[in-house]
C-alpha cells in the first residue's frame, strides 16, 4: 500500500440536495445520536448540501446505486465537531517512556490477559491461518480500541462526507467515502451501524474504509466481514490478515528489548536518549504498516510481551526535561490529589488533568500559575 493504514490523522456528514429533495438534511427527521457530544450531531449547511449534490453524480459513476446512496445518507449530515477537531489536531510529542506507560498500562495489561485468555481459541487459530503471533493481533487490539470497548459511534459517512466537503484533505476522504459506500452496498453492515471514530476509522481494530476493503476478512463465514460485531472474530483475522499481507514473517519476534549496543538478529534503535534499547526485526516495520510510528510499533511489541507473561522493561528512562523521573511524577500527582487537586489518577504522565492541578494547587498558593511540574513543586507539596 502507498498510504499508512493511519497516515490520514490519529492515532482514528450527509447527502443534502435541497430543501425538496430525496436526500436533503432535514435536522427536524434526524434519529437522535445518543451519547454523542452535540457537536457530532448533523447541523443543516447549505453548502455542504450543494458538495453532496455533486458527489452523488460522481458516487453513481463509480459504480454506487442509488439505493445505497439514499439508505447511506438517509439521516446523516455535516458534523461540525468533525471539522473541529480536525484542525485541532497537534503535533503532540511524547516520550516513549510516557507512550508506554499508556500503551502498556497495568490496567491494560491486566484486560488484554483477559481478553486473550476468551478468545484464545479464535486467537489460536488465527496465527495459524496467517503466522501473526496472537499476543500481538491482542496487543494491537487493545491499543486501537481498549480491547474493544472504545471503538467510536460516530456515523461513517457523515464523518467522512463532512471531511471530503472540508476539503483539506477532501480527495483523500472522498476516496474513503466511497469505500465506506461499497462496503454498504456489498452487505456487510447497514448505515446506521457503520460507525468509527470521528476521522472514518472502525472497528475492534479501527479500520478506514479502504483498508477494509483491501483486507477485511469473514472470519467467521456469516457472509459478512463485520468488523463492528460485539464479537471481534472478523476484526481480529481482518488484523491478521493485513500484517500477514504486509510482510509478517511467521515464527519471527518484533524485536526485544537489549543491554550495550549488539543487535542479535535485528537492527538496533533507541527511540529515547538514555532509555532502553531494542532490537527489532522486519516483523516490527510490518506493525508500522499499521501505524507508521516507533513509539507505536515497541508499544504493540511491549504490550503483547506482557500479555504472553512478561514483565516490565529492565532499563530505565532518564528523568525528563523537568528533571523528574516517573516515579517522581507519579508521587507528585499522588501528593496533588491528596491535597484536593485532583490529577485523575497517578501514572506519571503529565496530561492536561495533572497541568491544570498544577495551575490550581499554584493558584491557589498565590504562585506562579505555570502547570509545569517541578522538584521544587514536589518538595513544597511534601
Amino acid at each position: 500500500m502507498s498510504i499508512s493504514r493511519r497516515s490520514f490523522g490519529f492515532g482514528l456528514m450527509a447527502l443534502g440536495l435541497g430543501a425538496c429533495s430525496e436526500g436533503a438534511t432535514n435536522t427536524s427527521t434526524l434519529p437522535s445520536v445518543g451519547g454523542l457530544p452535540a457537536d457530532l450531531r448533523p447541523v443543516p449547511n447549505a453548502a455542504y448540501d450543494a458538495w453532496v449534490a455533486g458527489f452523488r453524480q460522481r458516487a453513481s459513476a463509480a459504480g454506487i446505486s442509488n439505493g445505497t446512496l439514499n439508505a447511506a445518507f438517509r439521516g446523516a449530515g455535516y458534523l461540525p465537531g468533525v471539522i473541529k477537531r480536525d484542525r485541532n489536531q497537534t503535533e503532540f510529542k511524547r516520550s516513549l517512556e510516557d507512550y508506554l506507560s499508556i500503551a502498556a498500562s497495568d490496567e491494560r495489561v491486566s484486560k488484554g490477559r483477559a481478553a486473550y485468555a476468551r478468545h484464545r481459541g479464535t486467537l489460536n487459530a488465527l496465527e495459524q491461518t496467517y503466522g501473526v503471533d496472537a499476543e500481538i493481533i491482542t496487543a494491537i487490539w487493545g491499543l486501537e480500541s481498549f480491547f474493544g470497548e472504545r471503538r467510536g459511534d460516530v456515523p461513517v459517512i457523515s464523518a467522512t462526507s463532512t471531511l471530503a466537503f472540508d476539503g483539506r484533505r477532501g480527495a483523500f476522504f472522498e476516496k474513503q467515502l466511497i469505500a465506506a459506500l461499497r462496503i454498504l452496498q456489498n452487505g456487510d453492515i447497514s448505515a446506521a451501524r457503520m460507525t468509527g471514530s470521528w476521522a472514518g476509522a472502525m472497528g475492534h481494530t479501527q479500520f478506514i474504509p479502504t483498508s477494509y476493503q483491501a483486507f477485511a476478512v469473514d472470519f467467521t463465514g456469516d457472509g459478512r466481514r463485520d468488523i463492528w460485531s460485539e464479537d471481534p472474530s472478523d476484526a481480529l483475522a481482518s488484523t491478521a490478515a493485513y500484517l500477514a499481507r504486509n510482510g509478517w514473517t511467521r515464527g519471527l519476534r518484533w524485536g526485544q528489548e537489549v543491554s550495550g549496543t549488539a543487535a542479535p538478529g535485528g537492527t538496533l534503535i533507541q527511540p529515547q536518549a538514555g532509555g532502553p534499547k531494542f532490537a527489532v526485526t522486519s516483523n516490527f516495520r510490518a506493525i508500522k504498516r499499521y501505524n507508521n510510528s516507533d513509539a507505536y510499533a515497541i508499544g504493540v511489541g511491549h504490550l503483547a510481551d506482557r500479555i504472553g507473561g512478561a514483565g516490565p522493561l529492565r532499563s530505565s528512562f532518564p528523568p525528563d526535561a523537568n528533571g523528574l523521573t516517573k516515579d517522581d511524577r507519579i508521587l507528585l500527582q499522588k501528593r496533588l490529589t491528596a491535597q484536593g487537586f485532583d490529577t485523575g489518577g497517578a501514572d506519571g504522565v503529565i496530561g492536561p488533568n495533572s497541568e491544570n492541578a498544577i495551575r490550581a494547587y499554584q493558584q491557589s498558593r498565590g504562585l506562579p500559575v505555570t502547570g509545569t511540574p517541578s522538584q521544587a513543586l514536589l518538595g513544597a507539596l511534601g
